[in-house]
């Protein structure tokens, strides 16, 4: 079953807020100073729009194309665009496409996934990275947050979170997914390297910038 997210784009933002307070805002925005240098982008499952809105109004020379399955959250992310930057509108593509499917025809200097990763099975996540990496420019970027199980004290507590949060967005969105995939170990095997990395609350949530080895670097 294809999830759906309509139901939830209205009241999306709150229910973030209800439940992490602003620590997910946090972790989408903390890398948003290294990206000014992007010039095109590909933000796949923004949900209603906040950093994307951001995005383009940090950096005005930006062209954006934004992937989603929800038409209700695509809306949201629109208008929010829209009101963040004078000419947001005109730098902003928006598909409605599950991305799981999604084929890009262009080449994107910078790609954005923010709590989009954790919704995808290990299988769908090595498709969509072999899917995308012929369109990444030369040392191209990308940008994720995610949740993580840290070690320690931590793992238990984090372990139950995780797995109530994929059963909630099941009874809610329907999404199968149950269980975090190993992003790492997908976008490293396509030749991209983590240079930066902040964990935030005590490790539960990460917020990672990966990029593209150059061919001097990689040795090709």
């Amino acid at each position: 079953m294809t999830p759906n997210f309509n139901a939830i784009a209205p009241f999306y933002r709150w229910l973030e807020y209800l439940t992490f307070g602003p620590a997910l805002s946090r972790c989408r925005n903390y890398f948003l100073p290294a990206l000014t240098g992007s010039r095109r982008a590909l933000v796949l499952g923004d949900g209603d729009g906040r950093f994307l809105a951001r995005l383009l109004a940090s950096n005005p020379h930006l062209l954006a194309d934004a992937v989603d399955l929800s038409p209700a959250m695509l809306a949201r992310l629109a208008r929010r665009a829209k009101a963040a930057h004078p000419s947001a509108a005109q730098r902003l593509r928006t598909i409605r496409a599950d991305a799981r499917k999604f084929q890009p025809s262009g080449t994107y200097d910078l790609i954005v996934t923010h709590f989009f990763l954790d919704c995808l099975t290990e299988s769908e996540l090595d498709a969509l990275t072999l899917r995308l990496r012929p369109h990444l420019a030369p040392e191209a970027l990308w940008l994720l947050s995610d949740f993580r199980i840290p070690g320690g004290p931590l793992q238990l507590p984090a372990q139950a979170l995780v797995r109530m949060l994929y059963l909630g967005f099941r009874v809610l969105t329907h999404l199968r997914t149950t269980h975090l995939p190993d992003h790492a170990a997908a976008l490293s095997s396509i030749g991209l390297n983590r240079t930066h990395r902040q964990l935030i609350l005590g490790g539960l949530l990460t917020t990672e910038l990966w990029q593209l080895k150059s061919r001097a670097s990689s040795g090709v």
